[in-house]
């Protein structure tokens, strides 16, 4: 008998009707035999509208109480789940991200898991019920109750496929798999059916909403192939993430992100100067809901933050700390081209400024990492430039 990890993002379990549909597919899989352990989101936009009803009560709410608001969440999704696997007549069995065993570090607001205790879970398993987890949250070792960070319920997923030895992690949402770029940005966009890891964290780190990097991240480390899937598609389509897939070439894919804050210091701050305020400032900008995507410390300070997970992806909250920080801050894109050891082929980056210059896009800084080359430009230039970019490398 194989078990399966599947977890269901918050658009897949957005409503009753949803939720139900859900249910059907989970009791599917155990009637075809199988150990099935569910890891759930929040109900479709339930975290947004906690954390915004949350500002409204106080500006800067405690990061403890935000945790404690925020897994509720998790916890609506994982007992009505349950409950409407009862209604199509399997034994099913909800369990909070504690109770499951998943023990993290004390940090509140972007926790790591260090390791998962599944003993109730494969209690569980072996009275043949199925298992519903509430993603996205654990336990610290203080046993304070804290989160992963967004995207956290993909982390979770993995984190229990490890410790279960499961033959299959399957992270299901509104997409049919990882593609070459958006395909609402980019019709000519294909889907991409084998990643390796590093590639798939560069694009998730990049911006790419398939998949969280962290979780990519723990796969790695752990030898977990995922398959990213769409929630009710039967064709097939998906993409595997593991250690085996092949070359793809030289780039991959394109990753553009238009909720971005570009913060620089002034170019006279020093080395500590500079590292004083990068310790200050990333975990006060994780606690905002901005995920850092490029850190740079060599003339002076430089971050590139991603906003998506930001309450409204409001800029004037990046924007508000970053003043307090004393660092410089505007509102831009980020584009990315993802592949393998792109920042030592030169030529990617003329490459892309001749693709950008055609478009009438100009360039406001280019950054590169191992597996990245990124441009920044303006908000409204970002589509052209994916489209671009996707044109000259990838058709």
């Amino acid at each position: 008998m194989s078990t399966v990890v599947m977890k269901f993002g918050g658009s897949s379990v957005a409503d009753v009707e949803r939720l139900r549909r859900v249910a059907a597919i989970v009791v599917a899989r155990r009637r075809a035999g199988d150990r099935v352990v569910v890891v759930v989101s929040a109900m479709g936009k339930t975290t947004d509208a906690l954390i915004a009803q949350a500002r409204e009560v106080s500006p800067a709410p405690p990061r403890r109480e935000l945790d404690m608001l925020v897994t509720a969440g998790e916890r609506i999704a994982m007992a009505l789940l349950s409950m409407a696997i009862h209604d199509a007549g399997e034994e099913a069995i909800s369990f909070t991200g504690s109770q499951s065993g998943i023990i993290t570090e004390d940090e509140h607001q972007g926790a790591r898991i260090l390791e998962v205790r599944p003993h109730r879970i494969e209690e569980a398993l072996a009275r043949q019920h199925i298992v519903i987890v509430a993603g996205f949250q654990g336990v610290s070792k203080k046993r304070e109750i804290t989160t992963l960070g967004r995207g956290g319920s993909d982390t979770t997923a993995v984190a229990l496929a490890a410790a279960l030895h499961a033959d299959s992690c399957e992270i299901y949402s509104d997409v049919d798999g990882v593609y070459s770029a958006d395909p609402n940005v980019c019709p000519q966009a294909r889907l991409l059916p084998e990643l390796r890891y590093e590639t798939m964290q560069a694009m998730a780190c990049a911006g790419a909403k398939v998949l969280n990097a962290q979780a990519v991240e723990f796969a790695r480390r752990a030898g977990i192939a995922i398959h990213a899937r769409k929630t009710g598609d039967e064709s097939g389509r998906e993409t595997i993430v593991s250690h085996a897939a092949p070359d793809l070439g030289r780039v991959a894919g394109v990753v553009g992100a238009n909720a971005v804050s570009w913060l620089r210091g002034a170019p006279s701050s020093v080395a500590a100067q500079a590292a004083a305020k990068l310790a200050l400032g990333l975990p006060r900008l994780a606690a905002l809901g901005a995920t850092t995507c490029h850190v740079f410390c060599a003339e002076r300070l430089e971050l590139v933050v991603d906003r998506t997970g930001v309450p409204g992806r409001d800029a004037g909250r990046v924007a508000a700390l970053a003043h307090e920080l004393g660092l410089e801050v505007e509102a831009v894109a980020l584009v990315s081209l993802v592949g393998v050891a792109l920042n030592t082929q030169a030529s990617v980056q003329s490459e892309g400024a001749a693709a950008l210059a055609a478009v009438d896009v100009e360039p406001r800084a280019w950054l590169a990492t191992d597996h990245v080359v990124a441009v920044i430009v303006e908000v409204a230039a970002c589509d052209v430039a994916v489209r671009a970019l996707h044109g000259a490398f990838l058709e």
